[in-house]
């Protein structure tokens, strides 16, 4: 990682306010992704790990609860550090 680069995090969540609460309490000192959906954190994680997700459990399709078993079952994205919020 660049000295420089901020470490990123996934803001996983279906909740407009919840989101901008997040981005604006974190963005000055991380780079903020967001997702409104499972699947759509799931496609994120796939394509560029963040060093952090933030996950909400009660998203619509699928839930935090299944993409959080989907990220740890893949060994390249199973030590990324999370935080589950029912």
């Amino acid at each position: 990682m660049d000295d420089h680069a901020k470490p990123s995090v996934l803001v996983a969540d279906d909740t407009e306010t919840n989101i901008d609460i997040l981005v604006e309490t974190l963005s000055d000192k991380y780079d903020i992704i967001v997702a409104m959906d499972g699947e759509s954190a799931l496609e994120i994680v796939k394509s560029n790990p963040p060093d952090l997700i933030l996950l909400d459990i009660m998203m619509p399709g699928i839930d935090g609860y299944y993409v959080c078993r989907r990220i740890k079952a893949d060994n390249k994205t199973r030590d990324i550090l999370y935080y589950c919020n029912g």
